[in-house]
């Protein structure tokens, strides 16, 4: 494992921030919904910009926007610097999310090192979709979410779980093809986004018990622009809302001990 010094972190950040740019830009191009999201959403409104420790940054926005800012960034993106990784553009990819690429570094996340596809510096893209309203449904609905996520965390839990039981299990659902779990991911997501839901979610995310089945879906409704970084990106109007379901009493710092970075064994930046 690597341990990022502040000046290596810090180069990253920026480096993602470049990302956000650009997704920003076609956003605004072709007026495409986006907010950021996550700790990226909390550093805006908590620091004015990245949390100090944080090493990664995320953007959010519903599948019928995703569609939109996929079809755009095939004729708009600056290509010679970036990449738009889903499943459609790497075939080995395997994360239930799509992910801005920087094309000339390298981002190698620890447990990782053996996977095929494309591991430069990123920011996520999570993709929202509908939830049923229906209680038993959503019961449903979060078992089969389940399953997608840990069906396609397979290449990965194979061979980095914690023991060798779980290792078993990973590679015995690592034995169903790829596409198969894409083709049941896509399904869900065309039968629920028939309708607009009480809550939406990203359906190969883990949230925590108090918002296990998804987050408020009228967070979607309006955006306003926030200063992060010195520039100004789109965040949800009601940005309390959502960071209140999604991590509590968002304002007050964790502790030092749980101020960590993502583990990784190669990093590789643009001079």
């Amino acid at each position: 494992m690597i341990e990022l010094d502040a000046v290596t972190l810090r180069r990253l950040q920026m480096t993602e921030l470049e990302m956000l740019k650009e997704v920003d830009r076609i956003c605004r191009k072709f007026h495409i919904k986006y907010s950021l999201d996550g700790g990226t959403l909390l550093g805006a409104i908590r620091h004015g910009g990245f949390i100090p420790w944080d090493d990664d940054a995320d953007i959010v926005m519903l599948r019928s926007e995703y569609i939109r800012f996929y079809k755009a960034c095939k004729r708009e993106l600056d290509k010679e610097k970036f990449f738009l990784q889903d499943f459609r553009t790497d075939l080995d990819y395997r994360w239930g999310y799509s992910k801005m690429r920087r094309n000339g570094t390298v981002f190698l996340r620890e447990g990782q090192e053996h996977g095929k596809w494309n591991q430069s510096v990123f920011i996520d893209i999570f993709v929202y979709d509908q939830v049923p309203d229906n209680e038993i449904l959503r019961r449903i609905h979060l078992f089969i979410c389940f399953c997608i996520r840990k069906g396609l965390y397979s290449e990965v839990g194979r061979k980095s779980a914690a023991n060798g039981l779980i290792r078993k299990v990973y590679q015995m659902l690592n034995m169903i093809p790829r596409d198969r779990w894409v083709r049941q991911l896509e399904k869900v997501a065309e039968i629920t986004n028939r309708k607009k839901t009480e809550l939406v979610r990203h359906m190969t995310y883990p949230y925590r018990k108090e918002c296990r089945y998804g987050l408020p879906g009228e967070c979607f409704d309006e955006y306003i622009d926030k200063e992060f970084e010195g520039y100004k990106f789109k965040i949800f109007k009601k940005y309390d809302l959502y960071l209140t379901r999604l991590y509590g009493d968002y304002m007050v710092l964790p502790p030092a001990e749980k101020r960590k970075v993502h583990p990784v064994s190669k990093i590789q930046l643009i001079d």
